[in-house]
């Protein structure tokens, strides 16, 4: 909480000497949205700050079916320069997000952004104990690129091609202990998305590409497992496994909780039927696991409520 108060106090400091703020409210998925933005932002609309959240609200309830807790609150904090920064959510009043966007943005280059989408899905699982902050943060840079394919806003060739540069940074080096003891910035971000990405894989092959890592995290949060709940990771995983009738995410964390597990991702890439050459993803659709490749950011329909 100390840490949380503090984060608050240094994020809205220059807030308080700001001339102006402005407030939107809008409806998604079920959830309810409320928006603070300073109003230093000479490049960018209100129009413009209000598409970026929708687009990143709309991806996350495509992904999940529905949005994911009842109501959030968004503030949009300037700083000077472009970008989208310092990124934060909690579970403060339901759901806080807190947004620092650059004075010279454009609507061109928020459309790009992808922080705000990450963010809210941090917004659909229960928090769990430091040790476990892979998760949270695997989730999110997982499920990111697919939730916004899944809304219409991003190519699936660009997720590949990303996900072909950066996920060897999720890999164990020398030293590692597995992902509950070894806390660096590569293996908590993108050893939690490899963890996320070999489930993905494993579901589908074992349910015959019937479920994947959606199915399980759409099982969480129907259970009540968001972020303002405070879960043991075994009972989220145990849930998930449940709503996709497999094992795969109890058995993969005890694989990969306390010691390196390599992951030979050139040949999976190969299997997926995936390449890329001078930056541009190429897919070959005879590959064995190439429907897989399809399903995993094929839009699921939500269920009935």
């Amino acid at each position: 909480m100390t840490r949380v108060l503090l984060f608050a106090l240094l994020f809205f400091v220059p807030w308080s000497m700001a001339r102006a703020e402005s407030k939107l409210h809008f409806d998604i998925g079920g959830g309810s949205i409320d928006v603070t933005l300073e109003h230093d932002q000479p490049e960018l609309s209100q129009t413009d700050l209000s598409k970026w959240v929708r687009d990143a609200a709309e991806s996350v309830t495509a992904y999940y079916g529905r949005f994911p807790v009842p109501h959030v609150v968004v503030r949009i904090a300037p700083f000077e320069g472009t970008g989208v920064r310092n990124g934060r959510t909690f579970a403060t009043d339901g759901g806080l997000i807190l947004m620092r966007v650059g004075s010279r943005d454009t609507a061109h280059e928020l459309a790009s952004d992808w922080m705000l989408t990450h963010e809210m899905v941090h917004l659909a699982f229960p928090s769990v104990a430091d040790q476990h902050h892979w998760i949270e943060e695997g989730i999110a840079v997982y499920v990111e690129p697919i939730a916004r394919i899944q809304a219409g806003i991003l190519d699936a060739a660009s997720m590949w091609r990303d996900l072909v540069r950066d996920m060897p940074q999720g890999l164990p080096k020398a030293g590692d202990q597995g992902l509950d003891h070894t806390h660096t910035w590569g293996r908590t971000y993108w050893g939690g998305a490899l963890y996320c990405f070999l489930a993905d894989i494993q579901i589908r092959r074992e349910t015959k590409n019937a479920k994947g890592l959606q199915d399980a995290l759409r099982g969480i949060l129907e259970s009540g497992g968001d972020i303002r709940r405070d879960w043991e990771l075994d009972r989220a995983l145990e849930i998930g496994d449940r709503a996709t009738g497999t094992h795969v995410l109890m058995n993969l964390y005890t694989q990969m909780r306390d010691k390196p597990v390599e992951t030979n991702l050139d040949a999976l890439w190969k299997q997926l039927g995936v390449t890329v050459d001078d930056g541009v993803a190429h897919f070959q659709d005879d590959a064995q696991l190439s429907s897989i490749r399809r399903s995993i950011v094929t839009k699921v329909p939500a269920s009935p409520r």
